[in-house]
């Protein structure tokens, strides 16, 4: 099968969207499939208001439109709701190839973050993005449950997996600092949270390994604290594993790719009850969920980490690009139309 993707996110961006495409391309080569990229590499960019470190592809349409038609795939999958997205969506729609979506974001939230936009208003631009979708793919159950309850329709399961060669338990004395040492990963950016986690009043040290538009803000605010910036994937790992506790303080994360990584790595996860943890952690018993972080941060400090990497190994990504597999198959079968009006989003 040749396989087309249509994503905003691609590197430099360092996100779990961009992992996630990454390993799914991995496994799809190794399974004897073809990939395509269309990304905002060899396009005009200008970087996302708010978030410099995302590049806005423009004047995308005609060539997106010319991509798609010179692959001639077996399936379009559009990963994206940004500007690349968009211009395939409309294209598809237009030329009648059927395509599916993904669901990787929580958009509506991060927006009402950062601008006066309403949740409403979110949802309803999301919901005109996905409907003419033969398949959206949501990667947990209570996120599918969520989106079903806000009108979303033709959801199918696209689960996660971690690599447990590059995340495994290493040497602790990689980090320095009084113990527990209590470490938060991922993009340092107002919709992950992470002050829930800097103003804890925690005995030991804490880490943010990561870097993004708030960087600055929290370093400047929370000077108590370790600050890495960007690490390369190695030495993320060695983060991981030289930890006490990961603490996830997010509200709003689809999934979480990085709570595999750290308990893959044998760091027992803290973080509230919402979507993520609730799928990820579940009753394993890997992690402490709490609406209380400090509460959950004190509860993982007695989690054994032999369990926390049991349980991040039931999650592979062979298993994971399967799923994705059956979803482009089914959706490429499918004769269903849209389930509202298809007009194309932005034009």
């Amino acid at each position: 099968m040749k396989v087309l993707l249509i994503t905003d996110a691609w590197p430099p961006q360092v996100n779990g969207v961009v992992r996630t495409l990454k390993e799914t391309i991995r496994h799809l080569e190794i399974f004897g499939h073809r990939t395509q990229v269309v990304s905002p590499d060899g396009f005009r960019t200008l970087p996302c208001p708010s978030y410099p470190e995302i590049r806005l592809a423009l004047f995308a349409a005609r060539e997106v439109a010319r991509r798609i038609d010179a692959a001639a795939a077996d399936a379009v999958h559009i990963v994206t709701e940004g500007p690349l997205g968009i211009a395939a969506r409309r294209h598809c729609l237009r030329s009648g190839v059927p395509f599916t979506t993904a669901y990787h974001t929580a958009f509506p939230e991060y927006l009402e973050a950062r601008l006066p936009l309403s949740l409403a208003l979110g949802y309803a631009f999301m919901r005109r993005f996905h409907a003419p979708s033969r398949g959206v793919m949501v990667p947990t159950e209570t996120l599918t449950q969520r989106l079903a309850e806000r009108g979303f329709g033709r959801l199918k399961m696209w689960s996660r997996g971690v690599d447990g060669r590059l995340f495994r338990p290493r040497r602790k004395d990689f980090l320095g600092g009084p113990r527990p040492l209590y470490l938060y990963a991922g993009r340092v950016a107002i919709e992950k949270n992470i002050e829930a986690f800097l103003k804890l009043d925690l005995k030991g040290t804490k880490y943010v390994v990561g870097a993004g538009p708030q960087l600055a803000r929290l370093k400047a605010k929370y000077p108590g604290a370790c600050y890495t910036g960007y690490v390369d994937d190695e030495t993320l790992a060695a983060c991981y594993a030289s930890a006490d506790v990961f603490v996830f303080p997010s509200r709003s994360d689809t999934f979480g790719l990085v709570l595999l990584e750290a308990l893959a790595s044998g760091l027992p996860v803290a973080a509230f009850r919402v979507t993520g943890p609730l799928d990820v952690i579940g009753a394993s018993r890997v992690g402490a969920l709490s609406d209380d972080l400090a509460e959950a941060v004190d509860s993982a400090l007695a989690i054994p980490p032999e369990a926390c990497r049991a349980h991040a190994l039931s999650f592979s990504w062979a298993d994971a690009t399967r799923q994705f597999l059956d979803n482009i198959a089914s959706a490429a079968r499918s004769t269903a139309r849209p389930l509202v009006d298809s007009a194309p989003v932005g034009g």
